[in-house]
């Protein structure tokens, strides 16, 4: 009888699609796992086992950032408690997007922990946790503090404005900063972190080192796009933009740190 009851009762819970808290694995990779990613690229174990605070995520398009950065947000919210979690777009449907791979996950777990509240664009989990997913906007953002994970989606197309109003947010917390962008011109601040100093741990993921994107269709894509365009989209490529007169080479060419400024005082007869 007790056997019996013990069967109906897991029974029960497997209906209910219940996960128990212990079982959240705190570590990311086995964390992927149990929503069932289980076939994952190098550059994704990789990430997965980083511990790095600052991140960036250089990739071609269809090639799994997203979903590791829904990942890794939805990880963060349910195994630190009280955790604050923002995702940053360029606009409303990218960062929908993005979300509901967050929230695809959550459900695929069975709801581990219950969401006081549920919306598009975001949730509060019962452990305190909040995940918001903002469009890019420096008035949709003021007022969020305390950060622990900042996740900025298409960071080469994110004002630059916001970004530098998004970065003190983890000040305090001292909290991780994710980037992840196919490139868009030479200049900007993903630019700058990319080709930047040593405190980003980098990800550089052109198309060709992705199984899911085959040759036959990457051979379609050079036919049909500029060659600069299929640089920058699918060989993670800093080009330059299609309305620049002058490269970037030839503006850092005609600049010199050495010709001291020209001071107006200098010239006679000039107020």
């Amino acid at each position: 009888m007790n056997a019996a009851r013990a069967l109906l009762k897991e029974a029960r819970r497997l209906r209910r699609g219940y996960v128990d808290r212990s079982t959240i694995s705190p570590d990311p990779l086995m964390f992927a796992g149990d929503v069932g990613l289980t076939d994952l690229d190098p550059w994704q174990r990789r990430l997965l086992t980083s511990r790095a605070p600052r991140v960036i995520l250089l990739c071609s398009r269809q090639s799994g950032k997203s979903t590791m950065a829904a990942l890794l947000a939805l990880h963060k919210a349910l195994t630190r408690p009280g955790s604050l979690v923002l995702v940053l777009a360029p606009a409303e449907r990218q960062a929908k997007e993005l979300f509901s791979k967050v929230a695809q996950f959550y459900r695929t777990l069975g709801h581990p922990l219950p969401a006081e509240s549920y919306r598009k664009l975001g949730m509060n989990l019962s452990n305190g946790s909040r995940i918001e997913a903002l469009p890019g906007s420096e008035k949709t953002i003021r007022g969020f503090s305390g950060v622990d994970l900042l996740i900025v989606d298409e960071a080469a197309r994110v004002d630059d404005g916001l970004y530098h109003a998004v970065r003190p947010m983890l000040a305090v917390s001292g909290g991780e900063l994710m980037l992840l962008s196919t490139p868009f011109g030479k200049r900007g601040a993903l630019f700058e972190a990319w080709t930047g100093g040593e405190e980003w741990d980098r990800y550089e993921v052109p198309a060709r080192d992705c199984p899911r994107i085959s040759e036959e269709f990457l051979e379609e894509e050079r036919r049909a796009l500029p060659s600069w365009v299929y640089r920058q989209e699918y060989e993670c490529s800093f080009e330059e933009t299609d309305d620049q007169v002058f490269t970037t080479e030839m503006i850092d060419a005609a600049v010199s740190s050495e010709v001291a400024p020209l001071r107006l005082g200098n010239l006679g007869g000039v107020a």
